[in-house]
Parts: C-alpha cells; structure tokens; sequence
C-alpha cells in the first residue's frame, strides 16, 4: 500500500505560446494539509485544474490510491472523492445557499410513482446539518446573492466538504475572508484533516502557510522544485525558492517628497445609512495614501463613492481648490482620477477581450480622429509602450487577458488606467491573489508614480503592505475615519486599535 494518496508524475501542459506545466510532480499523504507555492504563472492552478479534470494534460500520470486513473471532466473527480475550491467564484447568485451546494447532484423522489423530481425537504434538511458541521450560521433557503463575497467563498467551502472527498483543494480560500473567518476556516481544515481528508492548500499568504500546512511543495516556472516539512521552513525560505533569488527588501526606497495638498473630500456621506459617513480628508501631490480597516469598514464603497460609483447623501470633492460634480465614473475619469477596483476579474479585466483591448479601452476618446475614427496606428503604439514599461509578460498583445497570470492581469489593469495620464489613482487591494515577485513590481510602479507626482490612495488589507508603501494611512471602522497615522513609523498594533474602535 503507498504512503500517498495520490501522486500526480511528470505532468506537463501548453497553451498557445506558454508551457504551463513542465515534468511537474505533487504527492499527497492521507490526512495532511499539502500548501502548494511559486509565483503567478507557476503553474499551481493549472496542476490542480488537471487533476480536477478541467485540463487535460499533455504527459504524465496520476496515481490514485495506487491505482492510475485517467480524470477527463471535474464530475469524474468528485465520483472519485476529489473536490476542488477554486479561486474566481461562479455562485449562482439568484438561488439559494442549499441550490447552490448541491447544484447537479440534487437529492430527488418520485412523484406518481415513477417522475423524478427535486427533493428539496431533503436538500435543506441536508444543508442544515452540513452548515452545522462546519460552524456557518446561513438559512439553507436565503439567496445566494444577498450574502457577501467573503460568504459565498464560505458556502464553496462548504459545498466541497458536503462531497464527502478525500482530496480537498482550496484555491486562495482566504482571499475575501476577514480575520475571524480565517478562523472558522482553518477549523474546518484541521476537523477534515483529523478525518484523513488530503488538503491541498494554494496560498500567496506566508504566515498562513507555515501555520497551517505540515508539507510545503513549491513551483516555478511551471517545473517542480521541491517538497519541505513546514516546520523546516522560514518566510525567507519560501521566497528564495519560489523566486529563484533572495529578495532582501520586500518594498522599494521611498524617493517621493509629497508636496501640497491637491486633493480634499470633506464630509463625505452615503445615501445608505448603513455605510460611510462624515469622512474627510486630504491628499498631497506624490503621495501615497494609505486606506486600512478590516472588512466592513466601508473603504471600498468611500472609494467607490468618490469615483461616482455609488450614490452619496453629502459632501463634496475638490481638485485643486476647484469643486467636482462626480455622478458617474466617466465624470471622475474627465477629471483625471482613475480607480483599480478589488475584484479584477468580476470589475477589472474584460476577460473574453485581448491584452491590447483592456489596456486602451479606457482612453480611446484620445484616439478619435474627426469624432468618428479610431487611429489604430497610435493606440496600438500605445499598448506597445505600456507593455514595456509595465514589463507585462505576455506571449502578444493579442493574447486574452484571461490567460495571463494574475500578476500580469493586475499591470494590465494599471497599464489600462496609466494610458489616461491621471493625476489621481485609486488603487483597491492591488496586490490581493499575487506572488510576492509580482508584488514587488506592483510596489515599484506605485513607487515611481509618486516620485513622478502623481497621488496615490491605495487601500489594502495587508498591514506590513501599507506600512512599506504609504506616507500616511487613514485608518476606518463601521464607515467612520477613525485616525491617522504616519505610514513609516506606524505599528500594526497602532493601526489595529484603530480599526476596532466601535462606537
């Protein structure tokens, strides 16, 4: 009998211009959690998606339960007992959590004796108790669409384990999670580990990793590069191998001197009462504005709200001493402010469009000659200068972006807004679901855009993020400005007191 469950030998895949996979190899023990680590664009992702039958591989083979066997479609691998989270969600928004946790494997009966229909007595009843087993407190019959995101990565989980798999997959598990859902998740790992359930564990998230996980397997350029006992591995560590190099300074030097102030929201409030309220502040010309608080705090909606997204009560918005009338977000683009949003691939990236399209999208008014002809010569010049300048990895410009790594996805995004020229950028969780290499770039970009001049607001849920990048950090709780900070000399206990003052 193997030592493993399941082995995955010597597996490779391509797409158009890009070897995803190259002789790579995983092997899962029963009742362990296995992180699975490298860059963007390391192949992670692309190794779980053919063992969950999603991808085809090109070479190799996958031994299960010492047995080959041969997973052609993701029904195939549930039959088998592996289950897979994946990192972009596909809930059915206007169904209920039970419809949605047992969507095409419905419980049935027969009615006169001979038609099938669905169960749902039995659905819910079932729902009820797995919620409960997993510690979630949702009414099995509530719309998936009225939950929040960080729910609905709660009720994928809970739709895997209701499988009853013995090979668990999470994609990014925790990327919408707030702190105290963490929690309830990392239970939930440790219960099925305790049952013998094999969890492969895909996270960009260091001190996660080393918490949860007892194997480490790290990839790089789609080639294996070694599996670890965790307890042998340090952060420090992990980065080395996954970047191939040492990197001995996670952000850049701050070279930006911020000068007056250019930008003001005074009093600021929603037209929900349940969201922000009564916020001001200013911002300096290259600086870079730190945006902390834990989630709920109403940051994104504040930003949303500024670039004309959302509808506000009161307040106003002023660019150099001179009021906005921001109603919409083609008003705040006209007025030189650009926002990159949280989710790239629900609001950001036009994923059926080429790498070409989503950069230039935003910015062909500049381009229409005699109000009705696009010069393609000069867009195309465009794209070109922002492909090299943002150092974007693509095998072409026409490439879809939706084959890109994430990483690049998010310099797409950038490149995108950049084209304007603004003087104002937005930037929301810019480097949520990418590597620590790529972040490093994003960094960069941001870094030099300041000294450039240009003003930064960057709201991120990463405390050591804002305290590397920002010269000062705004800090909110319950929709409220609850205090400032300086971003060089702030703790991340300072900042956390603040983001818990309730009223």
């Amino acid at each position: 009998m193997s030592e493993y469950r399941l082995e995955m030998r010597n597996v490779s895949k391509a797409f158009p211009g890009v070897q995803a996979l190259d002789n790579a190899q995983l092997k899962l023990r029963p009742g362990t959690v296995h992180a699975l680590m490298g860059e963007n664009g390391a192949g992670k992702s692309t190794l779980m998606k053919c063992m969950f039958g999603i991808y085809k591989m090109d070479e190799g083979e996958i031994i299960y339960e010492g047995k080959p066997v041969h997973i052609d479609n993701p029904l195939q691998a549930l039959n088998l007992g592996i289950a897979m989270v994946h990192q972009e969600l596909q809930p059915i928004t206007e169904r209920s959590v039970a419809e949605n946790i047992y969507v095409g494997r419905y419980p049935t009966k027969k009615v006169l004796g001979a038609i099938p229909v669905i169960d749902h007595e039995t659905m819910y009843r079932n729902t009820e108790a797995l919620l409960e087993k997993v510690h979630m407190d949702f009414d099995p019959k509530q719309r998936l669409g009225s939950l929040s995101v960080s729910q609905m990565q709660l009720v994928e989980i809970a739709k895997a384990v209701s499988a009853d798999c013995k090979v668990l997959i999470l994609d990014e598990p925790t990327s919408s999670l707030s702190q105290r859902e963490v929690e309830a998740l990392f239970r939930i790992i440790r219960d099925l580990r305790d049952e013998g359930v094999s969890i492969v564990y895909i996270s960009h998230k260091m001190d996660e990793i080393l918490r949860i996980s007892d194997e480490v397997t790290i990839m790089r350029d789609g080639k294996y590069i070694g599996t670890w006992d965790s307890q042998d591995l340090t952060t420090d560590k992990i980065i080395t191998h996954m970047v191939g190099r040492e990197l001995t300074n996670l952000y850049p030097p701050r070279e930006n001197v911020p000068g007056e102030v250019v930008f003001e929201v005074k009093n600021f409030t929603s037209i929900n009462p349940r969201s922000f309220r009564n916020i001001s502040f200013s911002l300096r010309k290259g600086e870079v504005l730190g945006v902390a608080g834990l989630v709920g705090a109403q940051r994104t909606e504040l930003m949303e709200g500024i670039f004309g997204v959302r509808s506000t009560d009161h307040g106003t918005v002023t660019y150099k001493g001179k009021e906005l009338k921001i109603s919409r977000p083609r008003d705040a683009i006209q007025r030189s402010i650009a926002m990159l949003t949280e989710d790239r691939r629900a609001t950001g990236i036009f994923g059926v469009l080429p790498v070409d399209d989503n950069v230039s999208i935003a910015s062909l008014d500049r381009y229409l000659e005699m109000g009705l002809f696009l010069n393609e010569g000069k867009i195309e010049q465009l794209v070109q200068d922002n492909v090299a300048k943002l150092s974007i990895k693509t095998p072409s410009t026409k490439t879809l972006i939706s084959s890109l790594s994430g990483g690049n996805q998010q310099k797409v995004l950038i490149s995108r807004w950049l084209a304007n020229d603004p003087d104002i950028l937005i930037l929301d969780e810019p480097t949520r679901g990418i590597d620590v290499g790529a972040k490093y770039e994003i960094y960069t970009i941001i870094a030099s855009l300041a000294k450039q001049g240009k003003s930064i607001i960057m709201i991120s849920s990463e405390l050591p993020e804002l305290i590397g990048m920002a010269d000062r950090i705004l800090v909110m709780c319950d929709g409220r400005l609850t205090g400032e900070v300086t971003g060089a000399h702030a703790t991340q206990e300072e900042i956390m007191a603040l983001a818990t003052q309730f009223e």
